[in-house]
């Protein structure tokens, strides 16, 4: 199963790892069938590194609570044996493993020392240039691109 995500730069498409992170897969599959992802940004972006979105606070213009955001529940940690290889798709999360809700993050650069810290669940199939295009736009002091990023649509196909 795939994941589709439609941006205002393109189009990314991830393949899904349930075998390795199920209850990731399942908590992700809910919330894109659900439209929670559509209209939210990537609201992070880290150049030779990162892409991080999912967060329902960037709905809202107001920056300040940007990042902070969840689906109101949060997810044990699914550690496994996919390494942080450019293009994999993992859970962000707070200094807490078991605190990953709804954020996640795009690789766009190899970054192992991130094995084993982080759920990985997917690993993008199509469109790696639309995350580039992402991670290299001009950003704040917070990491924050100062050109809109938006997930118009996340879908499973």
């Amino acid at each position: 199963m795939n994941v589709v995500i439609e941006t205002n730069f393109g189009k990314m498409v991830f393949t899904l790892l349930p075998d390795l992170a199920p209850e990731t897969v399942r908590n992700l599959e809910k919330l894109a069938k659900s439209g929670f992802y559509d209209g939210t940004m990537f609201h992070r972006v880290i150049p030779g590194f990162m892409i991080q979105g999912g967060d329902p606070n960037t709905k809202n213009p107001d920056k300040s609570r940007w990042g902070t955001g969840g689906p109101g529940y949060m997810l044990k940690a699914e550690f496994n044996s996919q390494s942080h290889f450019r293009g994999t798709v993992s859970m962000a999360r707070s200094t807490d493993p078991n605190s990953a809700g709804s954020q996640f993050f795009i690789v766009t650069s190899d970054s192992t020392f991130l094995n084993g810290q982080y759920t990985a669940f997917g690993k993008v199939i199509e469109g790696m240039e639309v995350a580039d295009k992402i991670v290299n736009l001009p950003r704040d002091k917070n990491d924050c691109p100062l050109e809109e990023a938006k997930m118009l649509r996340v879908f499973i196909e």
